[in-house]
């Protein structure tokens, strides 16, 4: 049974920072790119962040460069997301996505459940 769990959320200060961690069960994590992805109230979910499977290729939406660092532990089935210098606009529920292309027409894609990032004095 495929799983991602999320957790590290929570509620921090203005130009605090956070760590989530992404725990994947149930398919070989090492063999697919992982992302970071966050939903605002009222908003379309948005990326914020992908790490593809040996780590070589990160992309992050321009709004997160330079205050959020996405990484992975191939041992641990775990990816990261630390965030610095937040803020209130970077509040909103994050999402761990598991995504591997199979073949020209399939691609494989996993999502967690998500966990709550408040910025708020």
């Amino acid at each position: 049974q495929v799983q991602l769990v999320e957790s590290g959320g929570g509620l921090v200060q203005p130009g605090g920072s956070l760590r989530l961690s992404c725990a994947a069960s149930g398919f070989t994590f090492s063999s697919y790119t992982m992302g970071w992805y966050r939903q605002a109230p009222g908003k379309e979910r948005e990326l914020v962040a992908t790490i593809t499977s040996t780590g070589g290729n990160i992309n992050y939406a321009d709004s997160m460069k330079g205050r959020f660092t996405i990484s992975r532990d191939n041992a641990k089935n775990t990816v990261y997301l630390q965030m610095n210098s937040l803020k209130p606009e970077d509040t909103a529920v994050y999402y761990c996505k598991a995504s591997r292309t199979l073949s020209v027409f399939t691609t494989a894609a996993y999502w967690g459940q998500g966990t709550q990032v408040t910025v708020s004095s």
